[in-house]
């Protein structure tokens, strides 16, 4: 419900601040007095187009701002809201927005900016204007289908169906992706089991390349390291012969010696003496290791070959599977065994389109088995429909009028197995009307003027006042071409409405504007530099001046107030 609305420089208004209750409330007012001004303006903050011409003559800005009260009712507003982070204070939701000269725009939602779009999707849970307005539900036949739904009591079932159809959505996505991806997994698969294979007919130990490196080193270097074995051991043992004369181990044994004799006259030296023991026993044990490997020095130029073809390999594994040939021979294994898991699951992959082929088709047999029922609930629903809207019609003074409401099945798919279903099921629906006897029904939004459309809309909204989670409707127009006692029915109409939800009404008719509880006067007025729209909630004694002068003209006479002030009595309680 609309609380509250506050206007700043827009069009001819110069500032305006509104506030609204439950039930019926009128605009009234001469002919060009800016009643459309007001409607245009609740249009413009709900999201609604507006240029810079809606800008008052002289200044920078229009602004626009309203308080809506969220009821517990309204489940699609307080899930937009949730969705999108926000929430409101008390059950309340402030909607603001501006334009100003240079063409900028804003909006928020309280104090979050949002997108035209977003305000205008959240404010279609708020309001219908029903008029000349881009809001008119009407003149969009995608709204057509939620109308019938509403009637036929199939909201919780359209939205049970949306969800399991954006499920099959996605699994036919994920489908068409594995499919599509067929040849690109085979050339994988080609690529990976290659590799594997590679590295494992190569045998790869860990650090094998740094040993082989090693080994290959001493092989190529074998004449060197031998020369130079081979002179450390003539200075350890001396000759050829193995004797130590004039070797360094026989010179430190004779030293070893003077220095033992020397001990035993002076005990102060024992320490160095053993010192050197211990020297020369290493020393020894040194000797031996050398001569050890200086007979196992063996040059074999064939071993020398196997080794270099050996790291050969390894370098080209290396350059193909490692970050570089630099890099340690456990990302040539690693790779391996990556590949290995993927190639496992490549090949579940076979599995897995197997599994969701079978799962899109159960999953397609329940949404066309659903889509079914809902259409031919639908279908139950839209006779009972057309010939409520039609009573109500013909008491809203379109007596001649038919309307019927168009369902056709979606096309079939290329197979011709099953029909194509939508997010809402199989159907296209439609409503269609003929505003004169013996003409054959035609599409709504292109033959309806605005008053037909309107009275439409009212007999719609009566007769899903029950349902409709919209609670603020606004109409404009509605009194084009009636009066008497059509106009009469209007207004019964719309107070029967406000019952239910909150209703804004533009109109120029005595007897309707009888029927509200609140009526708001829009007038105009002038001086030599501008013109200036004036809004006022009218007292009970100006309401019969305003509905005299709407019976009579400018000029008010006693018989006027007398008629107003019936009408009121009649209609106003």
């Amino acid at each position: 419900m609309l609380e509250d609305v506050t206007i700043s420089n827009f069009a001819l208004i110069e500032s305006v601040s509104l506030d609204f209750g439950k039930g019926f409330t009128v605009f009234s007012g001469e002919t060009g007095a800016g009643k459309s001004i007001l409607i245009g303006a609740l249009s413009f903050l709900l999201g609604g187009k507006g240029g810079t011409d809606v800008i008052r003559t002289g200044c920078q800005e229009a602004r626009v701002s309203g308080t809506f009260l969220v009821g517990d009712n309204q489940a699609g507003a307080l899930a937009w809201l949730e969705d999108h982070g926000l929430e409101p204070d008390n059950g309340r939701v402030l909607l603001r927005r501006f334009i100003r000269d240079t063409g900028k725009t804003g909006a928020w939602i309280q104090d979050t900016p949002v997108t035209r779009s977003e305000l205008t999707e959240f404010a279609s849970f708020l309001v219908d204007i029903h008029g000349q307005h881009e809001h008119q539900s009407l003149m969009r036949v995608s709204e057509h289908r939620r109308f019938l739904d509403a009637y036929a009591g199939l909201t919780n079932e359209v939205e049970d169906f949306t969800a399991k159809y954006a499920e099959l959505v996605e699994k036919r996505k994920k489908l068409d992706e594995l499919n599509s991806s067929y040849a690109d997994r085979a050339r994988k698969i080609e690529l990976l089991s290659f590799a594997v294979k590679e590295i494992e007919e190569a045998g790869l130990k860990d650090n094998e390349d740094d040993d082989l490196s090693t080994e290959e080193n001493r092989l190529s270097k074998f004449e060197q390291i031998y020369s130079d074995i081979e002179s450390v051991s003539q200075m350890l043992f001396g000759g050829n012969s193995g004797e130590l004369s004039g070797s360094v181990l026989s010179g430190l044994k004779k030293t070893k010696s003077f220095l033992s004799q020397a001990a035993v006259n002076d005990s102060s030296l024992k320490v160095l003496d053993n010192r050197l023991e211990n020297v020369f026993y290493e020393l020894s044990d040194i000797a031996e290791e050398i001569r050890a490997f200086q007979n196992g020095l063996v040059f074999d130029p064939s071993r020398l070959e196997q080794i270099q073809d050996r790291l050969a390999l390894i370098f080209k594994l290396k350059k193909k599977y490692a970050t570089s040939v630099q890099s340690s021979l456990s990302e040539v294994l690693e790779y391996c065994e990556n590949a290995k898991k993927e190639l496992e699951g490549l090949g579940n992959s076979e599995q897995s389109i197997f599994e969701l082929q079978a799962s899109v088709e159960n999953i397609s047999r329940e949404v066309y088995s659903a889509a079914k029922k809902l259409s031919e609930r639908r279908r139950k629903a839209a006779d009972r429909m057309a010939s409520e809207v039609k009573n109500v019609l013909s008491v809203l003074g379109m007596k001649g009028a038919e309307f019927c409401v168009s369902i056709k099945e979606k096309p079939e798919t290329n197979d011709g197995v099953m029909q194509k279903c939508g997010p809402y099921g199989m159907d296209d629906v439609e409503f269609l009307i003929s505003a004169n006897t013996g003409s054959p029904p035609k599409p709504l939004a292109k033959i309806a003027s605005g008053g037909e459309l309107s009275r439409v809309m009212l007999a719609l909204k009566t007769i899903l006042a029950d349902s409709d989670p919209v609670e603020t409707l606004v109409f404009d127009e509605i009194d084009t071409g009636i009066g008497g006692e059509i106009s009469v029915a209007v207004g019964a109409h719309l107070k029967q409405l406000s019952r239910k939800s909150q209703i804004f009404c533009i109109t120029h008719v005595a007897s309707i504007a009888s029927y509200a509880d609140n009526q708001i006067k829009i007038s105009k007025s002038s001086d030599a530099k501008s013109t200036v729209t004036n809004v006022r909630l009218l007292s009970p004694h100006e309401r019969v001046e305003e509905i005299a002068r709407m019976l009579s003209g400018n000029e008010l006479s006693s018989a006027s107030l007398e008629h107003a002030h019936m009408l009121l009595d009649k209609f106003g309680g």
